[in-house]
């Protein structure tokens, strides 16, 4: 085949075949074909669009293009959560040793970041000596003994999405459906997991804008997930300002930790939550308000915080963290932004501060670049409090010097009326 072709036909929006595809995900693996090409195509398509037979062949595919992950070994129900991702997201790392004070087995297999700050393994990696790549025998041994691991995507599981989810992030072609669907589904269908919870995400800071847009994602994942035999299910949630108030990597651990004490912000507490009582429920183990009581209640009396210690340091990690979060990789200078009138905050765009957290540092504009978990933005103030002239609103922590363009653009994170005007809802329903 010629790939140019391949490309040619999804520009003039025709349907490719499942030999098309498999012969793009094949060759590109074996380096055949270079990314440039592969770029082309990735943003006729989110131009485009695929069909539905179109998505279910690519995620077979990619599913297929290397190794998977059947954890015969691990005892007992296998659970995983995944977020579309957007700005503030650190729920895995505060929800995930929750669930496994619950009964469940947690094997957490998470990427690195697409463009505002870093995934979940780049989080999990500013806590000094975490390793994050395990081998499959450590994985089930670790998850046997202690009831979690976090990890990196391994280098032979679903290559075919390791190399496009860098591409996607660099080339503007994040927020494609199909692109989205397929990389988030050939994962989990590789590790093979037993009850899956997607968080599907909309708004300013989303990869989908509203909640149709998130609803009909959400509902080509479920279809997916349910042909091949999954227990899913979806929460669709606004990202319309940040989750919590940290945005940066090290600044998002110390978050998820506070969380597990019991100190989180009321929002991202609420997500972690009410995702992980739904996890629990599919899973059969509990009922909602059970599940929500025995969470709340592992929370209270530190069994969830202990097991993310016990996690760190069976992974090589730092445990002390866990209870001096200081130990966390800290930035030289803070900058503080202040409220510039009296009034009401009635906007905080998720996009526009994880942009600039981006530029900090905390995120990648290129594929190769290399992340600074120390930087990021601590909101000090959310959508729907009043402050007064010279409060302050926001927190930049930075290694580097401010230039006059990012101050102007700090000022301006905050719109200020007279008028009260309240927060959108958190989780705006449950898809099955």
């Amino acid at each position: 085949m010629n790939f140019v072709d391949i490309i040619e036909k999804k520009k003039n929006r025709l349907e490719l075949s499942e030999e098309e595809i498999n012969y793009w995900i094949e060759e590109y693996c074996k380096d055949n074909i270079p990314d440039y090409q592969v770029s082309a195509l990735l943003m006729a398509i989110t131009i485009n669009g695929m069909s539905d037979l179109e998505t279910f062949y690519l995620t077979k595919a990619m599913t297929n293009s290397g190794d998977t992950l059947d954890f015969e070994g691990i005892e007992g129900i296998k659970v995983d959560k995944h977020s579309t991702g957007g700005v503030g997201d650190k729920t895995s790392i505060a929800l995930m040793p929750i669930l496994a004070t619950c009964g469940v087995k947690v094997a957490k297999m998470s990427g690195r970041g697409l463009g505002y700050c870093g995934g979940t393994v780049d989080k999990l990696e500013s806590i000094p000596g975490m390793n994050v790549f395990l081998s499959k025998e450590d994985l089930t041994k670790q998850v046997n003994e202690i009831g979690i691991a976090m990890m990196g995507q391994t280098s032979n599981l679903c290559p075919a999405d390791k190399k496009i989810y860098a591409l996607r992030d660099v080339t503007s072609t994040v927020g494609s459906n199909p692109l989205i669907v397929s990389s988030i589904m050939s994962k989990k269908l590789a590790c093979n997991d037993d009850v899956i919870v997607l968080d599907v995400k909309y708004g300013s800071g989303a990869f989908m804008p509203t909640v149709e847009d998130a609803t009909k994602l959400a509902e080509s994942m479920i279809s997916i997930g349910k042909y091949f035999g999954k227990n899913i299910c979806a929460c669709i949630s606004s990202m319309e300002e940040v989750l919590g108030r940290a945005v940066g990597n090290a600044l998002e651990v110390k978050e998820a930790i506070d969380t597990l004490h019991g100190k989180g912000p009321e929002d991202f507490t609420e997500l972690v939550l009410e995702s992980g009582s739904l996890l629990l429920s599919q899973a059969g183990l509990y009922s909602k308000e059970e599940a929500l009581k025995k969470m709340k209640e592992n929370i209270d009396n530190g069994k969830a915080a202990e097991l993310l210690k016990t996690m760190i340091r069976y992974q090589g990690g730092d445990e002390r963290v866990v209870d001096d979060t200081s130990l966390l990789p800290e930035a030289e200078y803070i900058t503080e932004i202040r409220a510039e009138r009296d009034g009401y905050i009635v906007k905080m765009p998720a996009s526009m501060i994880g942009l600039m957290s981006m530029e900090l540092g905390a995120g990648r504009v290129n594929k190769d670049d290399i992340i600074d978990p120390s930087v990021g933005i601590v909101l000090n103030k959310k959508v729907g409090s009043y402050v007064k002239k010279g409060e302050v609103i926001a927190f930049i922590h930075h290694n580097r010097e401010l230039s006059e363009a990012f101050m102007e653009k700090a000022h301006k994170m905050a719109k200020i009326q007279d008028e009260k005007v309240n927060p959108v809802e958190l989780i705006e329903k449950i898809v099955y």
